[in-house]
């Protein structure tokens, strides 16, 4: 078989949940960030493990990804759209009950216009500059808006993984400025902003990355693990090259593995000649180019002809692996390919 075997641990998904909430501020709300198909570990089977775990209101990027979680799901529990309110999106936020968080003000007439009645919340711009109504735009529409009921207030935190990036705090006072006041729940934290304090959770908060074992809750239980079949080995005499471009070149007679996996499963090209995988508890060095379909590995060192090879597991975390690309474990996460064969974990079955 030369597919490779994607392992996702939905109970440790629930746990960092559980553990996020218990973090979270005594009277506040834990939702649960499950966009980009739940950080590439599938939207369905996560979601439905959160909720079994007590969440009720999930959060996707656009309404297409709504419609994945309501469909697991059913009716009940809340799905808030980032996004907001798209052209396109109207049958299909009325349809499925979805709540878009509308980012402006054109959106927030289209919302009114077309679904007058139907839930929604806003993101304000606290000094982001990517999505949401900037404060003097709120200062204009703001009586209307909440007249009309909004369900949350939200905005984003730039620089929550650098606990002490003064943007954190001037975020805080700008979101306290725009908000203060208002009988409207309020949602600032994300996993970052969970760490940050109670002090930043207001109403809600919503993890997203610590569902998953990234950084920055550095006490997250990984959820994942990857494991590669190895399709060839070879001996290589000093002096031959390996790969794309001559991109190693032996120094000592070698043992090496052809791998069942590449750029086209989400292992990054700057992988290449930097990464390690594992067998067992042996590191064998990821060496030459990181091609379409295949990697190569130096397993000379091995006592054992390796069958398979580990790339995600207990000796290496997706932080690990990004380390190693110099990117972000949030990358090395939602890039993973779906030619995987996926492997879910729950209680004390896989399937």
């Amino acid at each position: 078989m030369a597919t490779a075997t994607l392992s996702i641990d939905l109970d440790s998904v629930a746990a960092n949940w559980r553990a996020l909430d218990r973090l979270s501020a005594a009277d506040t709300q834990t939702g649960a960030v499950v966009k980009a198909d739940a950080y590439g570990l599938g939207a369905a089977r996560v979601a439905r493990a959160l909720a079994h775990a007590g969440a009720r209101r999930f959060f996707v990027s656009c309404a297409e990804e709504g419609a994945t979680v309501r469909q697991a799901l059913g009716p009940g529990p809340q799905i808030s759209v980032f996004c907001g309110h798209m052209p396109g999106d109207t049958d299909m936020i009325h349809d499925l009950d979805l709540t878009p968080m509308l980012n402006s003000i054109n959106q927030i007439t289209r919302h009114f216009e077309s679904l007058p009645g139907h839930p929604f919340g806003i993101q304000l711009d606290t000094g982001m500059n990517r999505l949401g109504i900037e404060a003097a735009e709120w200062e204009a529409v703001a009586a209307m808006v909440l007249e009309a009921g909004p369900e949350l207030v939200m905005s984003h935190l730039a620089c929550a993984d650098e606990p002490g990036h003064e943007m954190n705090a001037a975020q805080l006072s700008e979101f306290h400025a725009m908000t203060d006041g208002i009988d409207v729940p309020r949602s600032l934290a994300a996993t970052g902003g969970i760490l940050l304090g109670p002090e930043y959770h207001f109403d809600l908060t919503r993890p997203g990355i610590g569902l998953y074992g990234g950084l920055p809750y550095e006490e997250a239980t990984p959820t994942v693990a990857l494991s590669l079949p190895v399709i060839q080995l070879r001996d290589v005499a000093i002096g031959e090259s390996v790969g794309y471009g001559c991109g190693w070149i032996a120094e000592a007679p070698s043992q090496i593995a052809t791998v069942a996996a590449g750029y086209a499963d989400g292992l990054l090209r700057a992988l290449g000649n930097r990464a390690v995988l594992w067998c067992g508890d042996v590191p064998c060095p990821l060496i030459g180019r990181v091609s379409m379909d295949l990697i190569t590995v130096d397993v000379s060192h091995l006592d054992q002809t390796p069958r398979r090879l580990d790339i995600l597991g207990p000796y290496q975390t997706v932080d690990d692996l990004a380390e190693a690309a110099e990117t972000i474990g949030y990358e090395i996460l939602t890039g993973l390919g779906q030619r995987y064969a996926r492997r879910y974990i729950e209680g004390a079955r896989g399937d």
